[in-house]
């Protein structure tokens, strides 16, 4: 498995070679995400929300309605950001040349998809984390086996709902389609990313861990970058693989930079 991962992230590294931009792209999600947190600290302070624990019902309940507003933000930041990636890879498998602006562009064009999936895919996590908590153990187990099967149904619903320009009921309908015949092989695939992108970051954790117990603060620090670069790296890897394999099922064209069996080993068309 982790040499395939290994074949699809060598040839999604290929795009990142022509269009470094995109590696831009996660950067400013997490920039817009922090952005976003700390102004809605300052608005929930100036509003005179107590985080303190020790609030009566009424703050209980401020503090509910600016956490749903957080996920509800959080999430489609982080949609629309995918968005853009998503964009910026298929500009360049489609023949152009994407940049910051175009990948943005591409992104802001489909708004009106992205931000009612964000909403939708908010709303079943609130849901699921009800369940998990009032469930207990039989709660969590269902938690994680809806969590492991909505990742397969959802793999490919960015690229839909942006160019099939699908609402996300239907876009969850279409993705579910493409995807029904090969959930082993897609599954697969996710924990091969998931296992490839923590086997970037494990030379930062080791610096982490080296910087905490010996307390140098500069090993600190690089091992805390060094986790990020992974992260964005990892990001733009997985949105670059996603918006080939959509191509790929959709047109049943290989992406410049990709093998076909590569691609069919991901996704067994039949």
């Amino acid at each position: 498995m982790f040499r395939r991962t290994w074949g699809l992230a060598k040839s999604s590294m290929t795009v990142i070679r022509l269009d470094r931009e995109l590696l831009v792209l996660p950067v400013l999600n997490a920039v817009a995400a922090v952005i976003f947190a700390l102004l809605l600290w300052l608005v929930a302070s100036g509003l005179g929300v107590d985080f303190s624990g020790n609030s009566d019902s009424d703050g209980g309940i401020g503090i509910i309605v600016l956490v749903v507003f957080a996920l509800i933000g959080m999430n489609v930041i982080n949609t629309f950001f995918k968005g853009a990636l998503v964009a910026g890879a298929h500009e360049r498998f489609t023949g152009g040349d994407p940049t910051i602006g175009s990948s943005l562009s591409g992104a802001s064009a489909r708004l009106h998809r992205l931000v009612p999936w964000a909403l939708m895919a908010t709303t079943v996590g609130i849901i699921l984390s009800i369940v998990e908590r009032q469930g207990g153990q039989f709660g969590r187990i269902a938690r994680g086996m809806f969590d492991m099967a909505w990742g397969v149904i959802t793999f490919l619903i960015v690229p839909v709902v942006m160019f099939d320009d699908l609402g996300p009921i239907a876009g969850l309908k279409r993705s579910g389609q493409l995807l029904r015949t090969s959930w082993g092989e897609n599954l697969t695939a996710q924990v091969g990313f998931g296992l490839f992108s923590f086997a970037l970051a494990i030379p930062g954790i080791l610096l982490v861990v080296l910087g905490s117990s010996s307390g140098i603060w500069a090993l600190i620090v690089i091992g805390v970058l060094a986790v990020m670069f992974a992260a964005v790296v990892s990001a733009a890897l997985n949105g670059i693989f996603q918006t080939a394999l959509y191509l790929y099922v959709t047109t049943g064209e290989t992406p410049a930079g990709f093998g076909e069996q590569q691609l069919t080993a991901s996704f067994n068309q039949k």
